[in-house]
């Protein structure tokens, strides 16, 4: 490109004008606010201009808080609904909306699934992504040209890994990552903090490799402070200090643009370094304008602003930005992605291949399971039939519908790991929600009636219930429906609460609730009438589940009571009706088909919730500060995760 002074008659229109495909993106005067906890608001970006070219690489630089990552949000469309923005992004010189496949956003956490193979992971996402029309074949030479772009053949066989155990290494999920993100050879690429967590070698083989990609593709990449290496890798250079613009060009003319300015970059100094240290104003320190003379960070940050405002560079923006909105470019259309039944498939393939490989969803609580049947039986070992075994069967059953089926919580970190893995790929369009919701559902019911006949089996046989295949079927039935809707109640917990441990205590607490209304710790005709009777005693699952489980047991059941030399024998409808006062009027079945019904119930809830994020987009409302004193009134205190 040749860098002609603003004054000059014409920038070659070929350098701007979109050519088979190529995407330009320009912001003109954007403004960002945010709403804080303490009901006020924040500006966090205050009047930008610039714009993102194909074939090069854009770095959003700037101190911690200055507004880098809300600045490439705002760009790839994706600000919260507590945020505010006013200005025009134009892509290609329109007004669009990004789509699938022909944008693509790579978060600064890799959320990944820890138990796939980087093969595995890569060949599932192209199953999911690329079209139906498209050879299996095609999507597989796909997914391989794709590693192999990213560097990552050698590590195709290995785990990816992450809390549950070792895998690959931080820099290469940074690429596998981005490697999911580039299937559908997107034009723009935006990449959050790509190098965050990484050292200087990672940082530098993972860029390198980003920057090897910009050919014909528009890549933006918010960065915190990268090395000299890091640096020399960049196109051009936003430069960003408390949500204003101190620097916009290319990144080789950063250096003269601070000596210029009165700041120069000292010798052997990574130009970065200084970059940030000099705009920084969390510290407010004073730097060195001579052996005698010092200013604060504030006023040399106002310098270096009115500087880059005098400066040809600006106009040079200024001019660039109004000749690509003239040049209206090809409208960017949604890319055709797989049908919602092959993503249904592909994800019940990947999700039931995740659950047999990770520990914590299953496998561990078959162990626990089976290890306190085992107790359970041998406790109440060969009850008998006589009075007494009356309240042994009942507290047998009561455990079982309560404390097995409470222990499903064990799963949630597995949860929150796969929903991770799910809002992920769901923001970046990879599949809807739907999809998910059906997938998880059939990938667990396998490993659910696992956990459900095999410690059942040892916990009925040994106790001594009543010997018949039926009701071994339905006591196994009632436990593998209550797993399901414990485990659609913790998804439920998972999608609207975001804090791990805030999760476990919510879903603990729900099912306190549930179980001490259920009609067994108090029988249902002494549970208090408000709240605890009407509504929790019908809306909690254990109440069905209590009556479908005794009157699987008690039911045709002969016992007997030996009184004074006489034995008395006690039917056992008689002890449903007298001494648990359970409802007769409707069979077992119907309460297991209730509780079938519930479980329906709970993943429709589950997929609104989800559904309900899905639909949360950015608030684009006008905003136009009209002083510089409107700007400060607004900058009261943020919640530190709104920016």
């Amino acid at each position: 490109m040749t860098n002609q002074g603003p004054n000059s008659s014409v920038i070659e229109l070929a350098e701007i004008v979109p050519q088979n495909g190529e995407v330009f993106l320009t912001w003109e005067d954007l403004w960002v606010t945010a709403s804080s906890l303490k009901g006020g608001n924040k500006t966090i970006l205050k009047g930008l201009t610039g714009y993102a070219r194909p074939g090069e690489l854009l770095a959003i630089m700037g101190p911690s808080g200055c507004g880098k990552s809300t600045l490439l949000d705002t760009i790839a469309g994706r600000l919260g609904s507590s945020t505010r923005q006013s200005g025009d992004i134009l892509t290609n010189g329109r007004k669009q909306t990004l789509a699938h496949g022909t944008s693509a956003y790579v978060t600064q956490e890799d959320t990944l699934m820890a138990t796939l193979t980087v093969k595995e992971a890569v060949y599932y996402s192209a199953e999911l992504q690329l079209p139906n029309s498209m050879p299996k074949s095609e999507k597989k030479q796909i997914a391989d040209m794709t590693m192999k772009e990213m560097g990552l053949q050698d590590a195709m066989e290995t785990r990816i890994g992450g809390w549950s155990g070792k895998g690959i290494s931080g820099g290469q999920k940074r690429r596998v990552s981005i490697c999911l993100e580039i299937l559908t050879r997107p034009k723009l690429l935006f990449l959050d903090e790509p190098t965050s967590g990484l050292d200087s070698a990672a940082s530098y083989y993972v860029m390198k490799t980003v920057a090897s990609q910009s050919q014909g593709r528009t890549i933006i990449a918010s960065i915190h402070q990268p090395s000299a290496e890091v640096f020399s890798l960049f196109h051009s250079l936003c430069l960003l200090s408390a949500g204003r613009t101190v620097y916009f060009g290319p990144a080789s003319a950063a250096i003269e643009f601070f000596a210029s300015s009165g700041y120069p970059c000292p010798t052997l100094q990574n130009p970065s370094d200084h970059f940030l240290k000099t705009i920084n104003s969390d510290f407010d320190q004073d730097i060195e304008e001579g052996p005698t003379r010092r200013k604060s960070t504030e006023e040399v940050i106002d310098i270096l602003i009115k500087s880059y405002k005098a400066s040809d560079k600006y106009k040079e923006v200024q001019i660039r930005v109004a000749q690509i909105c003239k040049q209206e470019g090809e409208v960017l259309e949604r890319r055709s992605r797989t049908s919602f039944t092959t993503q249904s498939f592909v994800l019940t393939r990947r999700s039931f291949m995740n659950m047999s490989r990770d520990l914590g969803y299953y496998w561990m609580r078959l162990a626990v399971y089976i290890v306190i049947a085992v107790g359970l039986g041998t406790i109440y070992f060969d009850v008998g039939l006589s009075k007494a075994s009356i309240q042994a069967r009942g507290s047998m059953l009561m455990f079982v519908a309560s404390f097995i089926t409470f222990m499903a919580i064990g799963g949630f970190p597995s949860f929150v790991e796969d929903l991770k893995v799910f809002q992920r790929e769901k923001l970046n369009g990879h599949y809807g929600s739907g999809s998910y919701v059906i997938a998880n559902t059939l990938s667990a019911v396998p490993y659910l009636l696992l956990v459900s006949f095999i410690p059942g089996a040892i916990a009925y046989f040994l106790t001594g219930l009543q010997n018949g295949f039926e009701q071994f079927i339905c006591f196994s039935l009632v436990l593998f429906t209550c797993m399901m809707l414990v485990e659609s109640l913790m998804m439920i917990v998972a999608s609207t609460v975001p804090n791990f441990l805030m999760g476990l205590i919510i879903g603990a607490g729900i099912q306190a609730l549930m179980i001490l209304s259920g009609g067994f710790f108090r029988l249902p005709n002494d549970l208090p009438k408000v709240f605890w009777k009407y509504p929790l005693h019908y809306i909690a699952f254990h109440k069905y589940a209590y009556e479908a489980l005794f009157k699987n047991e008690f039911e045709g059941l002969k016992m007997h009571d030996e009184h004074q030399g006489k034995i008395h024998l006690i039917n056992g409808e008689d002890i449903l009706r007298g001494t648990w006062q359970m409802d007769m009027e409707y069979s077992k079945w119907a309460d297991l088909a209730i509780l079938l019904g519930m479980v329906i119930l709970y993943r429709l809830l589950f997929l609104l919730f989800v559904k309900a994020g899905e639909m949360v987009k950015p608030t684009i409302r006008a905003f136009t500060p009209t002083s510089p004193n409107q700007i400060n009134s607004a900058e009261t205190p943020l919640h530190e995760s709104a920016v």
